[in-house]
């Protein structure tokens, strides 16, 4: 990011792949120019597809979604889907870890789930059932690739989903925070989940396990706030580098009464220091 002049350019690398993005077209241009000078690079002009990622440029915003990628998980899959589903996991399921017999390839559960991970990028619907087919790597078993058919089977019906990112008036940053208590059957212990919006458009979410045993809903409800809050700070920092200030304080929603009276009281605070 160029700091020396009033306009802002950000230029983000992987590998040899490169987005140039800025408020000053000229200055633009004078970079790209200056990269070819000095690498040789090819300009593939307006951004359409990145790293996997399809960019569409709509009246409404910037589309980013998966759809290649989706095609190709599901005509590799190597499994022949006749319908669609409403949901990505049976409702209800409850998936243990001894429950049905061992696979004889693992390989092939293994390598869609990894492949649905790569599709959560665009698609925040699908991170709580990714967390929980991950938890079954090791040793899939009939039962679990029963619940991953009913994932495909859920993008089948649902691949052109994906972020739409709004530009909006002011910018404002607000997270939601939720969590479900003693989620793991085997274990007890609780997931999180959270949403982040800069403005009206999703810019980071999660589902994730919890480290530790959490003895109450107000508990894991809490945590949750807490690994949500750590993401909102390093996202004010990361934005206030790219130019967006003013962007604090942030709005944490959170729907447990009892979590909420935690974080507000600093008595409270001295006793769950643990958490």
């Amino acid at each position: 990011m160029n700091k020396a002049s009033t306009q802002l350019t950000v230029i983000a690398v992987y590998v040899d792949d490169i987005l140039i993005i800025g408020s000053d077209y000229e200055e633009i241009q004078h970079v790209k120019q200056h990269l070819n000078e000095k690498f040789g690079i090819k300009d593939l002009g307006k951004l359409h597809y990145f790293l996997g990622l399809e960019v569409s440029h709509t009246a409404k915003g910037i589309l980013l979604s998966q759809q290649k990628f989706t095609r190709d998980l599901l005509r590799d899959c190597g499994f022949h889907l006749k319908q669609t589903a409403s949901t990505p996991l049976p409702l209800n399921c409850k998936l243990l870890p001894g429950e049905g017999t061992l696979l004889d390839d693992l390989t092939v559960y293994r390598t869609l789930v990894r492949k649905l991970n790569f599709l959560t990028h665009t698609r925040p619907d699908l991170a709580f059932t990714v967390q929980t087919l991950s938890q079954f790597l090791q040793t899939p078993r009939s039962s679990h690739l029963q619940a991953l058919l009913q994932t495909l089977t859920y993008i089948q019906g649902t691949m052109a989903t994906g972020i739409l990112l709004k530009g909006v008036e002011p910018l404002h940053l607000q997270a939601f925070s939720d969590s479900h208590w003693a989620a793991c059957p085997t274990f007890r212990r609780s997931v999180t989940g959270y949403l982040i919006l800069l403005g009206s458009s999703p810019i980071s979410w999660k589902s994730k396990k919890q480290r530790t045993v959490s003895r109450s809903s107000s508990e894991a409800e809490y945590r949750a706030m807490a690994q949500a809050a750590s993401e909102v700070t390093w996202l004010v920092r990361l934005l206030e580098e790219l130019g967006i200030s003013n962007l604090t304080p942030v709005q944490l929603h959170c729907d447990n009464e009892s979590a909420l009276h935690i974080a507000r009281n600093p008595v409270f605070h001295e006793r769950t220091k643990h958490i």
